[in-house]
């Protein structure tokens, strides 16, 4: 299999494109459609219909990857961030494919991020523990060791001097705080030395629209482990899903 179809759903838009398998490279242009609203899974597939039916013949066999901003464990979403709470415990599997008429892979959006850096970004080829975070809205994580994902690693949620972690350190507190970068990456310190003392991990990748910054701020963290800017950035969603979707079940 050389081509696979990722769709990257969130609160604002839902973007798609066929990818390159080989490249890890979205076949043209991807195409991008408002999150409606209110945005229940039924409503979101019918659109997810519309973004894949823009690509015509090409995109009608492929497999299909879809991420989504919420912990998804055996077809069902557990949690709903910037979308309806109707998505919380809803069979999300089977809900998009009868809407989509074809089998579907779905999976957390931070989870296809970091496996798209895993597999064609900033961490290919790092055989040990790696996490990629994305600073955001919130923050988002994924591990993967030895290129298999742990899914629906939510450490963004973790405690740190009393305040979950993401509230302090995520880049929409940075942009409400109006923090310079010094207090941002201070703030990005106790988070990432947290992680860092619990899982001694090989590589941290940062992604998230702030990492086009990363020079600004990831040169002032002190820490053991290697931190490097993410490569993909706003494709990696719709990479890892479509990565995603070419395997297994068991593979991912």
């Amino acid at each position: 299999m050389t081509h696979a179809f990722g769709i990257d759903i969130g609160g604002s838009g839902i973007k798609g494109a066929p990818v390159d398998l080989k490249s890890g490279r979205p076949l043209g242009e991807r195409f991008r459609l408002p999150t409606p609203q209110p945005a229940t899974p039924k409503a979101v597939a019918k659109v997810v219909a519309k973004v894949i039916e823009h690509f015509g013949p090409q995109a009608a066999t492929l497999p299909i990857g879809l991420t989504v901003p919420a912990i998804v464990t055996h077809g069902h979403t557990r949690s709903a961030a910037n979308i309806d709470k109707k998505w919380i415990d809803a069979p999300i599997v089977e809900i998009f494919s009868t809407v989509l008429d074809r089998p579907v892979t779905v999976l957390n959006d931070a989870d296809a991020a970091g496996l798209a850096e895993v597999h064609y970004g900033s961490a290919r080829g790092n055989e040990g523990l790696v996490i990629v975070t994305t600073l955001g809205t919130g923050i988002g994580s994924a591990l993967i060791y030895r290129g298999v994902l742990v899914p629906n690693a939510e450490l963004g949620h973790i405690q740190i001097n009393g305040f979950e972690a993401e509230k302090r350190a995520a880049a929409s507190v940075r942009t409400k705080e109006d923090l310079s970068w010094a207090d941002f990456a201070q703030r990005l310190q106790e988070f990432y030395a947290t992680v860092e003392f619990l899982f001694s991990p090989d590589l941290f990748v940062v992604g998230g629209g702030v990492s086009r910054n990363a020079d600004k701020f990831l040169p002032l963290l002190q820490l053991k482990t290697q931190i490097v800017p993410a490569a993909l950035r706003n494709h990696a969603g719709i990479v890892g899903a479509a990565w995603a979707a070419a395997q297994p079940s068991e593979d991912i």
